[in-house]
């Protein structure tokens, strides 16, 4: 089960920009089709160097967000605010992720 799923708060718990929130805009899968690499809104800003084409006429230096390994992020438990781990829970024959306080994690 994937800890981490678009949509989610998390904050980044190693690295460059540990300690810092985010929302995840994507999932990156490996070959196997396991979470890899996240992509978080407004966070690890790289600067790409583009060359003038038919999409970009002009090229220059765009901004914009790399990947994050999936280990460096937690989700946000929507009771505490705080990082937390994620549990599974079969609610109704249908299985949630559940944070460790108990409150279900939306998505």
């Amino acid at each position: 089960m994937n800890h981490v799923r678009k949509g989610d708060t998390v904050m980044v718990i190693a690295g460059r920009e540990k300690g810092k929130q985010g929302k995840v805009m994507r999932v990156i899968n490996d070959e196997q089709g396991k979470p890899y690499r996240v992509i978080v809104e407004k966070l690890n800003i790289v600067k790409k160097h583009t060359k003038p084409g038919q999409g970009n006429r002009t090229g220059g230096i765009v901004e914009k967000e790399a990947g994050l390994h999936v280990s460096n992020v937690m989700p946000i438990d929507p009771k505490t605010d705080k990082p937390t781990r994620v549990r599974s829970k079969v609610v109704d024959g249908k299985r949630l992720r559940v944070a460790k306080s108990g409150e279900a994690l939306t998505n």
